[in-house]
Parts: structure tokens; sequence; C-alpha cells
């Protein structure tokens, strides 16, 4: 499977952006897809998750009520999330990496390569 994000780039404080990650390639069973983030000098954290089934989402501390983490499921082999951002701030540059957990692991296991995400104040 094959993870592609767009719609970095850069804004001011308080504009919004719309990350996509499209997964594509032979249909594979999720368990969930969410998306990361790594800012210069820190490690990476998780910024919203949404499960397969039932579509539950998972939103750190940092981003409720500005992100908001959504699914469309074209077709068998193009699965496709989005991230909404709204209310951004500095804080939020980061590169911003989609990911999704098959079944059967413990934990993310396929990576997109990125997009960047620059917030001016």
């Amino acid at each position: 499977v094959q993870l592609a994000e767009s719609g970095g780039g850069l804004v001011q404080a308080g504009d919004s952006l719309r990350l996509s990650c499209t997964a594509s390639g032979r249909p594979f069973s999720k368990v969930a897809m969410g998306w990361f983030r790594q800012a210069p000098g820190k490690e990476r954290e998780i910024v919203a998750s949404i499960r397969w089934s039932g579509g539950s989402t998972y939103y750190a501390d940092s981003v409720k009520g500005r992100f908001s983490i959504s699914r469309d499921i074209p077709r068998s082999d193009k699965n496709v999330i989005y991230l909404q951002m709204n209310s951004l701030k500095p804080d939020d540059t980061a590169v911003y990496y989609c990911a999704a957990q098959s079944v059967g692991a413990h934990q993310y296991d396929s990576w997109g390569q990125g997009t960047q995400v620059t917030v001016s104040s």
C-alpha cells in the first residue's frame, strides 16, 4: 500500500488548511489511519486518528476543537483520509505524516512521506 499526503503549505495564524492522504494499491484491511506530525527538534506525535471499523476518532489535546479527521472510500483500492485544520497556530508548524495500521499489526506500519505545514505569526 502506498500513502501520499497533499495539502500542506505556508499560512498565517488563524488560517485553515485541509490535508489529504490517499492510500492506494491492493486493498488491505486496516485497523486505523491517522495523522502524525514532527516539528524540528521534537519527537513525532500523533495528531488524530480514525478507526476504520465504526469510524471513532481520537484527537491530541493540543488540536481538539480545531482539527477534524474524516475519511472517504471511493473504491476498495483507494481510500482517502482528510485532516481539516482550523485556527492554525505557529505551534502547529511541522511535517505532517499520514499513517495506516493494518490488521494484525501492533502499531502503524505504513507511512507517507510527509507534507510541510508552516504557520506564520
